[in-house]
């Protein structure tokens, strides 16, 4: 495995904005053996760093490298854990904050996606603030102000994005992956990997550059965000919006950062991650501990006398490690491209956005994800059938919720490893269609947290 970084000289966004140059961060793992090579596409706020390093699993910050990610059930958005300051995010790995690998439970040597096999490839999106250039990136030279701060440690002037850096979409983070594998000399692509909104990119692939690939698997994911998930992502920024500390984006040369914001975003991403069932069986009603204490927000006066409880615990918990290793703008413009992607864009519909990918599909849900449900991977697959795509929809029985992807290895790994062997004719793949998919009852699917009897 190597950490590397590519600067584009000049990159035009989809937005028909420029910067002058544009660095990404992605490492690779195995050897090129010319038709071998698997692009991953990470979640939301996920990294490169998607399988374990070999002696130490993590990227370094600062001194030691070392790091104190939680790594627990509910980082549906295939982040890992370890603290880093977003403020201090720039174009290098090595201010990155992820401690752990995000899916080192299905690729590495061994592995689903074997290392040893395959050479692997996952690039950190423009946007992030994990080694790729995004809004709390230090601006090149040609795109400073004469007026910028100077740093204050020797280094001259020093000048982030923040809200100037042009609005990225799912469109440009393939245009740039396409990019990091053209500097590797990688043509033709054997499979393009991905989950959640890392699988709508997966299927941005058989859309944009439907010869560049041989399979996609676009697992727990859709072809477009539905309403509710609209809604929610749309709190959610307002909560970092709203923040006196966001400062209109402009907050990385003061003395705070929009963390009471950034905190209460994450929160909303958790209960998208965690179906009701697992939060029920986690949780329960059950008061916190003694030493838990509640310091995470401001409680009301009446609050004193009834407890604090495990659910909100865990919640405060994790926006507490996220503060301290994303950055709020960067959460602003990644939600925005999950927003934005649509498969059908430009197109009359699904079935003809994929109808010049010649490959083969597969579409993995699972069956407690009410973020992106088992009903709209039908939906991507029965317009995969249309388009005349070989496609197999394998639905897991899962009552984890849309962060199954990630905790649940033992039932993801067996399907991805026979489907990048085999195609859709692979063992363990099952198929809707085919009326083979498994041999378990499937739990009732969670359309909505909030749907009515």
């Amino acid at each position: 495995m190597t950490t590397e970084t590519l600067t584009l000289d000049r990159f035009e966004f989809q937005c028909g904005e420029a910067v002058p140059e544009l660095t990404l961060a992605y490492e690779t793992y195995g050897d090129f053996t010319g038709g071998n090579a698997v692009l991953v596409t990470h979640a939301l706020t996920g990294s490169a760093h998607v399988a374990r390093r070999r002696g130490r699993d993590g990227w370094r910050r600062g001194g030691d490298g070392t790091g104190t990610g939680n790594g627990t059930p509910g980082d549906g958005d295939g982040s890992g854990g370890a603290s880093a300051d977003g403020a201090q995010s720039a174009s290098a790995p090595d201010t990155a904050g992820q401690a752990r690998a995000w899916w080192g439970d299905v690729v590495g040597p061994g592995k689903a996606i074997d290392t040893t096999e395959y050479f692997v490839v996952c690039v950190n999106v423009p946007g992030s603030c994990y080694g790729s250039d995004g809004p709390a990136s230090r601006k090149p030279e040609a795109a400073r102000r004469e007026d910028a701060p100077d740093s204050g440690d020797g280094s001259g002037a020093v000048e982030r994005w923040g809200t100037e850096f042009p609005p990225v979409t799912v469109a440009d983070w393939t245009r740039t992956q396409r990019a990091v594998l053209d500097e590797l000399g990688v043509g033709r692509l054997h499979a393009v990997v991905g989950g959640s909104v890392g699988g709508m990119n997966a299927l941005d692939w058989a859309k944009r550059y439907p010869d560049d690939v041989d399979r996609v698997a676009a697992v727990a994911t859709a072809p477009r965000l539905d309403a509710q998930g609209l809604a929610i992502e749309s709190v959610a920024r307002r909560a970092i919006t709203t923040d006196p500390a966001w400062n209109g984006g402009d907050y990385y040369h003061t003395d705070e950062t929009p963390d009471d914001g950034l905190a209460l975003a994450r929160q909303l991403g958790h209960l998208q991650y965690l179906s009701k069932d697992s939060m029920d069986d986690r949780f329960g009603r059950r008061a916190a501990g003694r030493n838990d204490a509640r310091d995470r927000f401001p409680s009301d006066p009446a609050g004193e006398f009834f407890p604090y409880r495990e659910v909100e615990s865990y919640l405060d918990y994790n926006a507490d490690s996220f503060t301290k290793r994303f950055d709020a703008n960067s959460y602003l413009y990644l939600t925005r491209a999950m927003d934005d992607y649509d498969l059908a864009a430009s197109y009359e519909d699904d079935a003809a956005a994929l109808a010049a990918f010649q490959g083969e599909l597969l579409a993995m849900s699972f069956t407690g994800d009410w973020h992106f449900t088992v009903k709209q991977a039908e939906g991507l697959a029965e317009s995969a059938r249309a388009a005349e795509v070989p496609v197999a929809h394998h639905v897991v029985a899962s009552d984890h919720g849309h962060d199954a992807f990630l905790v649940e290895p033992e039932h993801v790994g067996p399907p991805l490893r026979d489907f990048l062997a085999d195609g859709v004719d692979g063992r363990a793949v099952t198929d809707t269609e085919t009326g083979d998919n498994g041999d378990d009852e499937h739990a009732p699917v969670h359309t909505s947290l909030f749907s009515s009897p």
